[in-house]
């Protein structure tokens, strides 16, 4: 069993970053919890990698103030901070066999052989590379190599972990996998995570919260569920997966009287495809739109339909394969709706 490593707590007070007239990141302010699992999420150019890069040491912010637990670190250069730090290119020394990539930060940390060697082996069997410690880079597959950083980059025990898309050059399956054992040696280590990503499923799969970047700023900070379910305002919305907007006015949606959450009644009308059902027939209550049939995708157990409103509104909607009706085909008329507390309005 791995010794819990004694996780550390970040605070960023107004930090913002400029390159040149460029506004990088303005005023980002958060509490990184100590132990947490925190996902940056954006597009790219949103600011996420150079916050993640003010976080390390390696760019300074141009205003604003770093603490850890409490200290300010604001100008505490990157090698004097303790952080571990995994690239989307791994870094690894190609002459140097995994045991020996492992061992190199702690001789630089000068720890005696025998603390070194028994370290060493405790890490490697953390992510799951015994029997490969004798194995240079080039003999190791792409997630094995992901591993072996990974496993150097805890192997002093750092109070904070940052990653930077260190998934982006695996393949899907080899991805999924890499993300149950980032969970597991989240969980068993007890560090603070700070994780870089452009994927949202894999934001939605590991993280305790994420937050969303656009354009520098902050736009949301809360639990996956929350995020998903709740989204602060539109650009949240169309970010995070697919989802349905229809506009409000007055209580209505194209003519229709509808049932709204609160009690705003004109706004932007948010519901993910999966919470809108699929009907031939116009149904019961007013929470429905008519829309034309304009495209299937056969997914297996699900079946994504595209519709098209009357008011040139697009619409997804994710429906069980086994209950489409028959003969629904292109170009014919159907019937979206929704449950009210299903429907948010931004």
């Amino acid at each position: 069993m791995v010794a819990k490593i004694k996780a550390a707590e970040i605070g960023a007070t107004g930090v913002g970053k400029m390159f040149g007239q460029f506004t990088a990141l303005a005023d980002i302010s958060m509490t990184i919890a100590r132990g947490e699992f925190l996902t940056l999420l954006g597009p790219s150019g949103s600011g996420k990698t150079t916050f993640l890069m003010i976080l390390s040491g390696f760019e300074a912010p141009t205003s604003g103030r770093l603490t850890l637990d409490g200290r300010d670190m604001t100008d505490v250069p990157a090698e004097a901070r303790g952080f571990g730090v995994v690239f989307q290119g791994y870094a690894l020394f190609p002459h140097m066999t995994v045991e020996q990539n492992i061992a190199f930060p702690l001789k630089v940390q000068r720890r005696s052989a025998a603390q070194i060697k028994a370290r060493v082996a405790e890490i490697v069997e953390l992510v799951g590379l015994g029997g490969h410690g004798h194995k240079l880079p080039s003999g190791l597959s792409g997630g094995q190599q992901q591993r072996v950083a990974l496993a150097r980059a805890l192997a002093y025990e750092p109070p904070v972990l940052l990653l930077d898309e260190p998934f982006s050059a695996l393949d899907k399956n080899l991805r999924a996998q890499m993300q149950d054992e980032m969970r597991r040696i989240h969980r068993e280590t007890g560090t603070t995570f700070v994780f870089v990503t452009h994927d949202q499923e894999e934001a939605l799969a590991l993280s305790s919260r994420i937050a969303i970047f656009e354009k520098g700023h902050l736009q949301q900070l809360a639990p996956p569920r929350e995020i998903y379910e709740r989204p602060a305002n539109r650009f949240v919305a169309e970010f995070l997966g697919d989802i349905n907007i229809l506009p409000v006015v007055g209580g209505r949606v194209e003519g229709r009287p509808v049932t709204l959450p609160g009690s705003v009644n004109s706004g932007d009308l948010a519901i993910r495809p999966e919470n809108m059902g699929l009907s031939i027939a116009e149904p019961p209550g007013g929470n429905a739109v008519a829309a034309r049939l304009t495209d299937l995708t056969y997914l297996g157990a699900e079946t994504r339909l595209n519709l098209l409103t009357a008011g040139g509104v697009p619409l997804v909607l994710h429906h069980p394969t086994s209950t489409l009706p028959d003969g629904l085909a292109p170009g014919a008329t159907v019937w979206a709706g929704w449950a009210p507390a299903h429907g948010l309005l931004l």
